[in-house]
């Protein structure tokens, strides 16, 4: 399957995104915890550059605890302030401010030594859609300031919101880019649902899911879906979820794409267990 998503209102945002980029002293780029690497638009980093940066690994509840730390250690080597939230539940929040003001230090300093007082930092809040953007900003705020929702492509203009006197926030829409270099960045994105299911074949897609925790988290499958089958084929364990979970088309017949739907659904919300498809040593390895 190949995997790509790029609507043509991506393009319109990324231009006010170039426009407004002016008036921005800091870029929080929010990625998914599970996908850190993956869930990072290259074309922010052309877009931020001269600007200071943070980066929040949301969602970090539903990935791996150990993978979350390591990720994290391999931003700051970067250079990124990172910091690990879960904007739902409001965890990690507090440190938020900590990192915008150390980000933002010189900044400060500068609007200081100038007599300009009390003046905001603006951030500009960015990432690719669902990464949890609006959810983030109303946690953040306090209050419902962002549209939010449970598919990619919500927030669709600019929304400038005041949470303090201190900080000023823009959200902007999520955007991926045009073309992914490799079509494992594509697959970890629609697994994640950062692109419209509709144009995706979800069984193939859940497929790719099953081979990956065979080999990783082996273990999860049997546990939420009591398959116990010894088979690495992996259409085979689709097939055993189908009848565990009673997903029958006429006849008896096993409806894949029924199970295929709950297997993703249920990654996507953490009932196979904290998850992460992506690994820092496999990327200094390539490197």
């Amino acid at each position: 399957m190949n995997y790509q998503w790029y609507p043509g209102h991506m393009t319109k945002a990324k231009r006010m995104m170039q426009e407004n980029i002016k008036l921005i002293d800091l870029v929080i780029e929010l990625v998914d915890a599970r996908v850190p690497l993956s869930s990072r638009n290259p074309d922010i980093d052309e877009l931020a550059k001269n600007k200071s940066r943070i980066l929040l690994l949301n969602k970090f509840d539903l990935a791996d605890a150990e993978y979350n730390k390591k990720w994290s250690s391999y931003f700051k080597e970067k250079g990124f302030y990172a910091v690990e939230i879960d904007s739902r539940s409001k965890t990690g929040m507090k440190n938020i401010q900590k990192a915008v003001q150390e980000a933002c230090k010189e900044k400060i300093e500068r609007n200081k030594m100038r007599g300009i007082i009390n003046r905001p930092v603006r951030a500009m809040v960015v990432g690719i859609p669902n990464v949890g953007k609006s959810t983030f900003i109303n946690s953040f705020a306090g209050k419902a300031c962002a549209k939010t929702g449970n598919k990619p492509g919500v927030t669709k203009g600019k929304q400038w919101i005041r949470l303090n006197k201190g900080l000023e926030l823009l959200d902007t829409p999520g955007i991926l880019w045009p073309k992914f270099e490799e079509q494992a960045v594509g697959m970890r994105l629609a697994l994640i649902g950062s692109m419209n299911d509709e144009i995706l074949n979800i069984d193939e897609l859940a497929l790719e899911l099953i081979s990956f925790l065979e080999k990783n988290y082996p273990g999860s499958l049997m546990e939420r879906y009591e398959t116990d089958r010894k088979t690495e084929n992996t259409f085979e364990i689709l097939k055993e979820i189908c009848i565990n979970r009673r997903c029958y088309l006429k006849g008896e017949e096993p409806d894949i794409s029924r199970a295929a739907a709950i297997v993703l659904d249920d990654f996507r919300h953490g009932r196979l267990g904290r998850i992460t498809l992506e690994f820092p040593n496999e990327v200094q390895s390539n490197s």
